[in-house]
């Protein structure tokens, strides 16, 4: 049942690396689209795109808190001691986020907007870069049972690169979801302007992907080795080729297909970090069946998520697929025309 469960763990990080990183994905390119009259079109299409679905991505986040929490308690406070500030860190960069996403829409006064904006951009880098460092430190094996809270525990070199990796995947999610969105929204002129984007955040994921190598090679020796053999190597491969299958449907205009190929990717590669680091939680110091609640505890948890797919399940896939119809909320002439939002000329 520990196995289970552990895998349970590693599906739902994956989808949170995919629904979380999309929206962290649209504000990265928030952050990149230039001042307000120049960044005005993207900006436009990024609260469209992520007003319906940003705050329900979150439940991924607390399912993997309550999975580690419940399933692996051991692992939950070695985690939660060792690498406590990036993960502060992380979740002040959530409620800015969220803060700043949802006050500057209703905002009129461009100068508050901008700050808004600003606060909205900027944590939508820093979120997914400290929870890619936390996973890093993990994975270098600088985290075990009693280990006490430092920086090397999260400022190393595979933390550094896992976290950059981390900004990176959501870049190259947001871009690709982006522009699809365009599309669907009538902006033609955005197709591009994101599917150029999409381009090089793949381009920049494939340079920093070839970097780790050597960097963990050194630094995470075990995760390194499962990740250059066996079914982890032939995972990071697919994962590669998914890119590139996301890109060409990107350029043949075969947007639903490139969201696919996009989650695909990103969820691969975690799935590869998964069969990487097996049979440990926490390498190489921690197995699964070590780290494991006790046996009644995983059985209710399992059928608790059971339940929980059962009835969320659905409602989720409901939502995701109303919002890609564009079903989640009506748009209007001036909308689709990218008419000027309230405030711009004050």
């Amino acid at each position: 049942m520990a196995d289970v469960i552990a895998w349970l763990l590693v599906v739902v990080i994956a989808a949170y690396a995919c629904a979380g990183g999309t929206d962290y994905g649209a504000g990265f390119w928030d952050l990149l689209a230039g001042g307000a009259e120049r960044g005005r079109r993207p900006r436009w299409l990024i609260d469209h795109a992520m007003a319906p679905v940003w705050e329900v991505n979150n439940v991924w986040l607390i399912f993997i808190l309550i999975i580690m929490w419940t399933g692996f308690p051991v692992v939950f406070q070695a985690v939660f001691e060792a690498l406590w500030l990036p993960l502060v860190l992380a979740a002040v960069g959530q409620v800015l986020r969220g803060a700043g996403f949802a006050l500057r829409k209703p905002t009129r006064r461009l100068a508050q907007r901008r700050v808004y904006g600003a606060v909205f951009a900027i944590s939508s880098l820093l979120t997914p870069f400290f929870l890619g460092a936390v996973l890093g430190g993990v994975a270098s094996g600088r985290v075990a049972v009693g280990t006490e809270a430092s920086a090397d525990a999260w400022a190393n070199p595979t933390s550094l690169m896992a976290g950059l990796l981390a900004v990176a995947s959501t870049a190259f999610l947001g871009a690709v979801f982006l522009s699809s969105d365009a599309r669907r929204f009538g902006a033609e002129d955005l197709v591009g302007y994101f599917r150029v984007r999409a381009s090089i955040a793949f381009a920049a994921l494939v340079v920093l992907a070839l970097v780790a190598l050597p960097v963990t090679r050194d630094d995470a020796h075990y995760v390194w080795n499962g990740l250059t053999s066996g079914v982890g190597l032939l995972c990071s491969i697919l994962s590669g080729v998914c890119g590139l299958a996301a890109l060409l449907f990107l350029a043949r205009r075969l947007f639903g297909w490139s969201r696919y190929a996009a989650v695909a990717t990103v969820a691969l590669a975690v799935l590869a970090w998964g069969l990487a680091q097996r049979p440990y939680l926490l390498p190489t110091t921690l197995t699964v069946s070590d780290a494991a609640g006790a046996a009644h505890s995983l059985r209710w948890l399992g059928i608790v998520t059971l339940v929980a797919v059962v009835l969320v399940g659905p409602a989720l896939v409901l939502v995701y697929r109303l919002d890609t119809k564009g079903r989640l909320e009506p748009l209007t002439d001036s909308d689709t025309s990218a008419a000027e939002l309230p405030g711009d000329n004050l």
